[in-house]
Formats: C-alpha cells, structure tokens, sequence
C-alpha cells in the first residue's frame, strides 16, 4: 500500500518541476540566507532556495541542516525518531510542508520528551536528532525556505513556528502527506 500511495503522489505532480530526477554522485544544492522572514516569529530566517528537483545523488547542502533544496524522490514517514534520516529524504518532507525539528544528541531526556510530544500533537511534524548542531543549539526547526535555531525547547517560539509554517504557502507542495512512504517507522 505505501508503494501505490508513493506512486500516486509522484502521478500526482509531486516535486514535478518539469525535469526528470538525476541520478548518482553528488550534487550541491543553492541555499542563500535572505535575512529575517517578516512572518511575526523573531528569529526566523528566510532562505532563497533554488530547486526542488529530485536526485538519487547525495547533496551536499550549503546549509545544515537545510531547509529545502535538491532531494531524494522518496520522503520520511513524519513523527518523531531517536535515530537520524538522511537530510535528502527529510527535505522532501519539507517540500510537502513539514516542519523538521532537529534536535541535538546532548538533550536532556525531559527536552526530548518536549521534542516528541510536539510530533505527537502536529501531523506535519518530523522530529530526529541531528549530529553537529553548534555548541549551546538544542533544536533547529526548519521549514522550507525557512528556519529557526534555539537554545532551549520551552522557548514558545518552537510551537509557534510549528503551527506557523506546517503546510505553509512557502512550501511548493503544502498539503502533500508525508505519510505513506516505505521510509521510516516513526515511535509513536
């Protein structure tokens, strides 16, 4: 069942962009900070994010993690993980209107737990924790085009970038599920 929603989406025009996927090797994927996005979070960064092309390469992402670019033509189940996903398959989560939250591998249980219960209370929500997060970074919540880096997961601008940019107008295919697909098995 999980192949035939995969294939109905891909039917469905999702990441069409008029080019067929590009396979193998690496690619690198154009992300430019643009500044503050003017949406009512402070913090949040806007990015200019150049393709939402598909590729069986792996990126190598201008920034990390990164919030939207070239992607793998198959998306993660969304929910919450304690294991790591290739950032080429999140992206295309992020495409269908997603929030990441990426949370860094030195958070206190109790952190985590906030983590989790928001992937729990946001169906567009998926939730890993992300290697190499600068010193003092607990989560980065990334949408596409944007992002939010915090020190803290009770700081109220997590939720509230949550319930802001989930299927968002920014993502190019807000709406798209990201359930279904034959990756990943999130803990409930």
């Amino acid at each position: 069942m999980a192949v035939l929603l995969f294939v109905a989406a891909e039917l469905a025009g999702c990441g069409d962009d008029g080019k067929e996927p590009s396979a193998g090797g690496t690619r690198s994927a154009s992300i430019v900070r643009a500044g503050d996005a003017d949406e009512g979070i402070d913090g949040v960064q806007a990015f200019r994010v150049e393709s939402n092309e598909h590729t069986d390469a792996e990126v190598d992402y201008a920034v990390l993690p990164p919030p939207g670019g070239l992607h793998n033509d198959v998306w993660a189940n969304c929910g919450f993980y304690d294991v790591g996903i290739d950032d080429e398959h999140i992206v295309h989560d992020l495409e269908h209107g997603a929030v990441w939250l990426a949370y860094s591998l030195d958070l206190a249980a109790a952190q985590v737990e906030v983590i989790h219960d928001l992937a729990r209370a946001h169906d567009k929500v998926i939730a890993t924790p992300y290697p190499g997060l600068p010193a003092g970074t607990a989560v980065v919540a990334s949408a596409w085009a944007r992002q939010l880096v915090l020190d803290t997961v009770v700081d109220p601008r997590l939720e509230r970038f949550v319930v802001q940019y989930q299927d968002g107008s920014q993502a190019p295919e807000a709406g798209v599920t990201c359930t279904g697909s034959p990756l990943g098995d999130p803990i409930p």
